[in-house]
Parts: C-alpha cells; structure tokens; sequence
C-alpha cells in the first residue's frame, strides 16, 4: 500500500468512512445543546483528521522517523480507529436499507405522500453502532495492555500407546515468538521464566522465532538461551522464518544468508531445531519418537518446505510419536489422512489472531473462517493436535481476549 494509488485509495476511503459514521453521529445528537454538538463534533473530527495525517505519516517515512514503540502504537490506534468505523457502518447500512426499503415503498404503495419526506435514520440503529464502533476501539487499545500477559495453559492427555517410562512426561510448549515485534525486554524475561518455572522434561518450540530476519534475535540471544530442560529444547520453522515477507538482499544480506543465520541461531541457543527429520527421546528401558519438519501449509499463500515422508522414515517402529509441525492445516491436511500413527502434534501460527473470545468451553475468534482448528486440542479417533496461540505477537500490538499462553502437556498412560 505504499503507491500513491494504494494510499489515495486508503485515504480516500477514511474519508468516506469519516463522513458516513459523522451522519450517524449527528443523529443521535439531535436534541443535544449547540455547545454540546460542537464539541461531539470537534472531537471526532479532530480524531478523524490526526489519523488520516498519522496514515499517510506512516506510508511517506521509512521507519527511522519516529521511534519503534510511537511507531508501532501510532499505526495500530490508526487500525483501531479504522476497523471501528467499519464495525458501526455495518449498523448504518442496515439502517441505510431499511430507510430505502421504507421510501419504495411509500412510492409505490402510499396513497399520499408528502412531496420530498426525509426518512430520519433510526436512534436505535446509529446508537448501536456507535456503541459497538466505540467498544471495538476500547478493546483494541487496552488490548495494547496485555500483549506481555503470559498465561499458564494445563493440560493432561491420556494415551493407550504410551510407554509406561514416560507416563507423567511433562512437555513445555510454546510457539510464535516473534522477536522483532517485542518492545520490552524485561517483560519478555518474565516470560521466559514462567516457562522455566515449570520444571518440564522436555521443551518444544513450534516455529516463527523472528518476524522476518535472523538479526531480530540479537538483542534476546541472553533471554532464550537460558530456556533449558533435563532432554533438551526441540524446535522447528514456521513460515515467517524464511523472510518469505521481506524484499532481498536486505543490507547486503541474501535471503538464503538469512536463512543460515536464523539456524544458527537456534544452534546458539542450545536448541535442536528440527529440518525434516526425527529424534530418539529416551527414559529408562522406553522410547518415543519426536519428529519435526518445516513449515508446512495447506493455504496456498503460506509456504510448503516441509517433507513429511522424509521426516517420518525410520519411525515406523516406535510405539508413539510427537510431530512438531508450525502450522495447524497440516495436521487435517497430511498427517490424519496419511500418517494415522502420529500421536500427538504440536502447532502454533495462527495466534487466535490476538482477538477473540474465551470463556470456559466456548471460544471464537475471526480466525476460525480461515482456520477450523485454530487454538487448543483437537482430536480424530486416538490422534491428538494442540494449537499454542503464540508467545508474542505481529502486526496488532496487543491482544484481547486471546492471552499469549505457555501450554503444559502431562503425558498420561490411559
């Protein structure tokens, strides 16, 4: 969107936007005081107008103009603003179509109708959308609030297959990091020690460690390489971590350097990061098998470098198997079809899209008409997939509803 067309079109849109929730706004203020209109309406243009300057702020500076966190809160209050406009439109337009419903049929149907009668717009209408607009807007912004909101996820899964050395085997998993987007370097740590707390066995991350390059991690190579477990710390690509999303070279860096330097990385951190291939994970006289392979995705936007077959081969024979495969699509897509003895699959990448809704059993999200499995336990038959909706965070600073989550698996012999 950084054209002149794709930003005239933007702006152009806002506009719009602006004028249509304004008409709206002037409805339900009616029977207020001219005093009290003026300063309705000073205010929302005055909101209106800034995020149309921060817009196009946004789109003509490189992202040395301002700070990191300005930055990044300015573009995302701007987003805010925009989508809650949206979300009170769709109230207008009904309204819109009802008021036009209303005036056909009068021209068709009335006996006598009074020359040029206006259709006043519907109080209950304009004032639910104002509302809904308006606690969309709050959401986001205190959403800004908990993006550093480390929740502890519990959970037991019980399996026939299970080696008896491995029951109460307890995994830590977490997905998503993100590094490029994290403004706080002490409220990562805390989050890093939350998952340090936990005394796990073993330590599985399920890809998307930087949001583009592999220099993201400089500054929290300190943080991560204290994630340590008695066998080891397993991890795994996820799209983002190709750069598939950046213009290469970068400051003479090629893509495929890129690539090289974010495993590294990994290796840097102490790390086993898994490229299509499997681990033997013992404990007393038992074994499992715990397979990891590239990004895979059965959206055709979204990268396919993962090789299942090749990571598979060679675990035919043992009694349970882990997969650790970053997106989610995957597990319907390949394993359940073709791949019936893989246990238990651990996902990440769709981060309940950082908005949503939780409580107790009932869960939504917008992401859910993209993703039918999109965050917690999924099952078919004895196979098992847990989606982890991220530790960090992209594009919307922040998240309502939808905590970033540390999940505890304790392995259970059914």
């Amino acid at each position: 969107m950084r054209t002149p067309l794709g930003t005239t079109i933007l702006v152009t849109l806002m506009i719009l936007l602006d004028f249509y929730v304004f008409s709206a706004l002037e409805a339900v203020s009616v029977y207020a005081s001219p005093q009290t209109q003026t300063i309705i309406y000073s205010l929302y243009w005055t909101v209106a107008i800034l995020a149309i300057i921060g817009l196009v702020l946004f789109v003509f500076t490189d992202a040395h103009f301002m700070a990191k966190k300005i930055r990044t809160y300015l573009f995302a209050t701007i987003l805010a603003f925009f989508f809650a406009q949206i979300v009170a439109s769709a109230f207008f337009l009904v309204d819109d179509v009802r008021r036009i419903l209303q005036w056909g049929f009068q021209k068709a149907f009335a006996q006598q109708t009074t020359g040029g009668s206006v259709i006043f717009r519907s109080q209950i209408l304009s004032w639910a959308g104002l509302a809904a607009g308006a606690a969309l807007f709050t959401s986001l912004v205190l959403g800004f609030t908990n993006k550093y909101n480390y929740r502890i996820k519990r959970i037991k899964l019980a399996f026939k297959n299970l080696p008896e050395a491995f029951n109460g085997f307890k995994i830590v998993h977490f997905s998503d990091v993100h590094s490029g987007s994290f403004m706080n370097k002490k409220a990562v740590e805390e989050g890093v020690q939350k998952i340090l707390d936990q005394k796990a066995d073993l330590i599985i991350f399920s890809g998307d460690l930087v949001n583009d390059r592999a220099t993201e991690m400089e500054n929290y190579m300190d943080v991560f390489s204290r994630i340590k477990a008695p066998m080891g710390v397993y991890s795994t690509l996820g799209n983002h971590d190709y750069g598939d999303y950046v213009r290469w070279p970068y400051h003479g860096v090629s893509r495929e350097e890129n690539l090289e330097h974010l495993k590294q990385v990994h290796k840097q951190l102490g790390w086993r990061l898994m490229m299509n291939e499997y681990e033997t994970i013992r404990k007393g006289n038992d074994e499992i098998a715990l397979i990891g392979i590239e990004n895979w995705s059965a959206k055709a936007r979204f990268p396919k470098h993962g090789d299942m077959k090749k990571a598979y081969a060679g675990t035919e024979n043992y009694p349970f198997k882990i997969l650790i495969s970053h997106d989610p699509s995957h597990w319907e897509t390949e394993v359940v079809t073709e791949y019936p003895d893989v246990d238990l699959t651990l996902s990440g990448h769709t981060h309940g899209m950082q908005f949503g809704i939780e409580i107790g059993n009932f869960k939504w999200s917008p992401v859910q008409y993209m993703y039918k499995k999109w965050k917690g336990l999924y099952e078919h038959g004895n196979q098992k997939l847990y989606i982890n909706p991220g530790f960090g965070f992209i594009g919307y600073p922040g998240r309502v509803g939808i905590m970033p989550e540390i999940t505890v698996i304790e392995l259970v012999k059914a």
